[in-house]
């Protein structure tokens, strides 16, 4: 257990001093409103314990009839200063609370864009790992909801300093007339804080349990919400079912906060009986000395608020402790999640500017995470540069893994792939990420201008957008558009964006390889979507001008596109079977290839 606490108050030290060196670093100007509710704190305080007894001593002293003068002088007086000090501190924590909102929101977005920059850059492989995804989750609720971000933290450390303060000046007050009140307010705050740690640690665990409960409650009902789906949900009439699914993971979340609230309603029906019976010992013995005259009736105002805010200020000192304890473990998700480890090796050269680049499978063997079976194995292969690649076989023969291998979105099982000579390990990823542009079958494009689908910019070069597009065949169709290569695609943020069809969504994710200019270029069956009029005319253009010298990978299961290239990889049985050009794999009577484009050209002579 000590070892434990140990690590809980390490934390806390972690996260308090990171959330300092943030503020400190980004915005500054976040600790003033800070700074000013402590004035207004303590001006509170003032008004609420010590001016109280100089009023009611000066209002006692007038219906007394002593000196009605100068009790009525001191009475005005003091009531004066309560109410302007009211005025004071309204309207310092009013410009606090504008201050301190705007901040609250900016860090809140802050937080947001590191979870979702680091997203898009942790390894390929970790977006579609389930427990990554659950811990991108904790880190987005975490650092937001949960630990209520900067001001969650930062918070409590001033309420600490706040209190703190205050309980140094209350106790010197009650020390003065009833010292015993002190060590009775001591042990029940004492008391409290056990059972309100066990509530804590109890949310804390029902935290856990959340994580994937609301990530499949975040896509449930705000992703099927996406316009985009609403073809699928109402010609197939899934709406019912979806609502289905989304009642039973309600019920589900609804169990865990019931479970939670049962866990915890017997600590605070504790901590509830503790503070009463400390109330009413507290006032029964400052209410004995005032009727036995020891105090004044101002003297007991003033006790009777010193001690309720000696018990407040304990109380709230022991909960910031335990609150900024229990956010600083929500916090740790978010620290989890930036700090989650590689999946892939690390290297720190840099792939050559200019040249050949030849590139070498060896032996490898590759199957993906969680999984026993392999999907490549002891593929061996060799691409000169400039060598156009046909990739063919059926479904599930590892012609997309291949890729992704290649891309190096995951790394070899076993073996190795050779780019001049270089294991790609050794290589850093953003420098061997650009001798590649790739156009896989599931590409993506976004609710963005055609422009910057193509050149994630839009200070882009326009010659350069105007020319990819003119060789993807799509230049003369963003031409008649209303913003020409400015015009979003589909409506998300602009009433007069574009509903692109499948041809043009291809064309656009070719004219995005194209714009990279990379020395290797991929093609993952990326015309699918065209007519193969259509598709052998991109090929060929393509294959004999846009690709010109550079290496070319295509992946297509229309086998006529692959009489453009030099040579053809047969996929099958999770290796490569078969390999020549099409020549001379055509004269393999038996042969996987001859088959498969044997039969498949059957089919077009029917049509």
């Amino acid at each position: 257990m000590k070892m434990r606490d140990g690590k809980k108050e390490n934390l806390s030290k972690k996260v308090v001093l990171y959330m300092l060196k943030v503020v400190a670093k980004e915005k500054p100007v976040y600790f003033v409103p800070f700074a000013m509710y402590f004035i207004t704190n303590l001006m509170r305080r003032i008004e609420t314990i010590i001016l109280p007894k100089f009023l009611i001593d000066a209002l006692v002293g007038l219906f007394n009839g002593e000196n009605l003068s100068f009790y009525l002088q001191r009475a005005i007086l003091f009531a004066g200063i309560t109410v302007g000090m009211q005025l004071a501190a309204s309207v310092i924590e009013h410009w606090a609370g504008r201050i301190q909102n705007y901040y609250n929101e900016w860090f809140n977005l802050y937080f947001e864009l590191k979870v979702n920059e680091h997203a898009m850059k942790i390894d390929f492989e970790h977006t579609e790992n389930p427990q990554v995804l659950d811990q991108l989750h904790k880190a987005k609720e975490g650092m937001s909801w949960y630990s209520g971000n900067v001001y969650g933290i930062l918070y409590q450390l001033f309420n600490i300093i706040n209190n703190v303060v205050v309980i140094i000046g209350v106790i010197t007050i009650i020390a003065i007339s009833c010292p015993i009140i002190i060590p009775i307010e001591v042990v029940s705050i004492g008391l409290c804080a056990i059972f309100n740690r066990k509530i804590n640690l109890l949310e804390i665990k029902s935290f856990q349990g959340l994580a994937k409960q609301n990530r499949i409650f975040g896509y449930i009902f705000w992703e099927l919400s996406d316009f985009t789906y609403g073809k699928d949900v109402r010609l197939y009439n899934s709406a019912d079912h979806f609502n289905k699914r989304a009642e039973e993971h309600l019920d589900e979340q609804v169990k865990i906060w019931k479970n939670q609230a049962e866990g915890t309603k017997k600590q605070q029906y504790i901590i509830n009986i503790i503070t009463a019976i400390t109330s009413g010992l507290t006032y029964f013995y400052i209410g004995l000395k005032a009727v036995k005259k020891v105090v004044s009736i101002g003297d007991f105002s003033m006790l009777v608020s010193a001690t309720s805010n000696l018990g407040q200020s304990f109380d709230a000192v022991v909960k910031s402790f335990q609150e900024i304890s229990k956010r600083s473990s929500y916090v740790q998700q978010y620290f989890d999640f930036m700090e989650y480890p590689d999946a892939l090796q690390k290297g720190s050269l840099n792939i050559k500017k200019d040249g050949d680049h030849q590139i070498e499978f060896k032996n490898v063997s590759f199957k993906y995470p969680r999984s026993n079976e392999y999907v490549l194995e002891n593929v061996n292969i060799t691409i000169p540069s400039g060598q156009h690649l046909a990739v063919v076989g059926l479904n599930g023969a590892g012609k997309t893994t291949f890729i992704k291998l290649l891309c190096r979105l995951y790394d070899v099982t076993s073996g190795e792939i050779l780019v001049d000579g270089i294991n790609i390990k050794d290589y850093t990823e953003e420098e061997y990420r650009k001798l590649i542009a790739v156009v896989f079958q599931d590409f993506k494009l976004f609710c963005f201008t055609v422009k910057e689908n193509i050149a994630f910019s839009l200070d882009a070069d326009q010659s350069g957008i105007d020319e990819v597009l003119r060789q993807a065949g799509l230049y003369d169709e963003v031409q008649t558009m209303p913003h020409k290569e400015l015009t979003y695609m589909w409506k998300g943020f602009e009433k007069d964006g574009i509903e692109f069809s499948g041809g043009q969504k291809q064309k656009t994710a070719l004219a995005r390889a194209l714009y990279k200019n990379a020395p290797l270029v991929i093609l993952d069956e990326p015309t699918a979507a065209l007519d193969p009029i259509a598709e052998a005319d991109i090929y060929s253009r393509f294959n004999t001008t846009l690709a010109g010298g550079k290496t070319a990978i295509y992946i297509s299961h229309r086998l006529s596109s692959c009489k453009f290239c030099d040579k053809i990889a047969v996929f099958s049985d999770h290796t490569i079977k078969e390999y020549g050009s099409h020549t001379q794999l055509m004269k393999i009577k038996d042969g996987i290839y001859h088959n498969m484009f044997e039969t498949q050209a059957k089919q077009y002579r029917k049509k």
